[in-house]
């Protein structure tokens, strides 16, 4: 593995064209996920796409894109994927055993399980200790979990919402989780009242203490994608573009890298940050300190993945998408995976294969 920056040469990938995007990567890009024996999955809810990065049996990069509408929030392991989308939480099960490929892939991942919620902006979604579900109820500015009867039940609010309404105050939408628990979470702004937050977007954005309900810091802007690794919290100042740590004693945001986009998404392996980058947008994205970093940087913005040294700060490996894709959500690693594969449920293929347990 080489911590060497990026070569300028890159490749194209093996790309089913549902949409008409057009992606490239960087040349060492698929010799990373080798090394490293991980596999990658990132959403687009502007496209409504699922995407599972692998290698394919060349050596090239391979990834498979599958239809979900409005893809957000995901959480993987090597078994199971659980998604986000517009109104429902899907749980994707893996059906080959270590011995089977389907099409190439060594994990084929089915929706079996879909618990409809209805419309609440679910933003980031995570799996506790105990195995329940816990999504970010962007909507009613609170953490979720899945209810047998309800569209949700109550997990925990900050304790600035004086009241949960279909409101979207704070616009909480990250969660980071510590040890099984859920620890962190992030917001654009203290607001309590609706669409406050649209007000606060370039400064007051907050981190907060899910046990405590303190709040740590509300010196970002529009942060994203809190993150517990290598015991430190990881967050996406999204707002200027930087990947960095908060310290937990005073607040204070260390910078650790600067990516050329609007940051969602983060994930982590082996001393490397995965980070996705989304191209700004009128309305929610402008007017923010990126656009000036932009300017000073002479940079163009980036729709796709960069994966980022952490020892350095270098961007050491990318994944550049093109065209009709503008807009990611999030990123989740797939460890020792080799080349990741899922059926759709928005077409026919949900029906097969039919697989049985003994």
């Amino acid at each position: 593995m080489s911590d060497a920056a990026p070569s300028p040469t890159s490749s194209a990938a093996t790309l089913p064209q549902l949409t008409a995007a057009h992606i490239t990567c960087s040349r060492g890009m698929a010799g990373w996920l080798q090394a490293n024996q991980v596999s990658l999955v990132f959403t687009s809810y502007q496209t409504g796409r699922l995407y599972l990065v692998g290698v394919d049996d060349g050596g090239g990069l391979a990834i498979h894109e599958v239809g979900t509408g409005r893809a957000m929030g995901v959480w993987a392991d090597p078994q199971r994927l659980v998604l986000a989308t517009p109104f429902q939480v899907w749980r994707f099960e893996n059906i080959l055993s270590s011995d089977q490929t389907a099409g190439g892939a060594d994990r084929y991942y089915v929706p079996r399980v879909a618990h409809t919620t209805g419309e609440l902006d679910i933003h980031d979604v995570s799996v506790l200790g105990d195995g329940r579900i816990v999504f970010v109820n962007t909507l009613y500015s609170c953490l979720s979990l899945l209810s047998p009867v309800h569209a949700f039940r109550v997990f925990w609010k900050p304790p600035f919402i004086s009241k949960l309404a279909a409101e979207d105050r704070c616009h909480l939408n990250g969660l980071a989780v510590r040890d099984g628990e859920a620890a962190f979470v992030t917001a654009t702004s203290r607001s309590d009242v609706v669409n406050g937050w649209r007000a606060r977007r370039a400064e007051g954005g907050i981190v907060i203490d899910v046990a405590s309900g303190a709040v740590v810091t509300e010196k970002l802007s529009m942060p994203h994608s809190p993150r517990w690794y290598g015991d430190q919290l990881w967050v996406l100042n999204s707002g200027t573009g930087q990947l960095g740590t908060v310290d937990l004693a005073n607040g204070s945001f260390a910078p650790r890298a600067f990516c050329p986009g609007f940051l969602r998404g983060l994930a982590f392996h082996n001393g490397h940050a995965v980070v996705g980058l989304s191209l700004s947008r009128d309305g929610s994205f402008s007017g923010l300190p990126l656009d000036d970093e932009m300017k000073r940087r002479d940079a163009d913005g980036w729709c796709g993945l960069q994966v980022v040294n952490l020892a350095s700060g270098d961007i050491v490996q990318w994944i550049r998408i093109e065209g009709a894709v503008t807009e990611l959500y999030d990123v989740a690693v797939l460890p020792g995976v080799r080349r990741p594969m899922a059926a759709s449920f928005t077409d026919a293929e949900i029906n097969n294969p039919l697989t049985f347990e003994q």
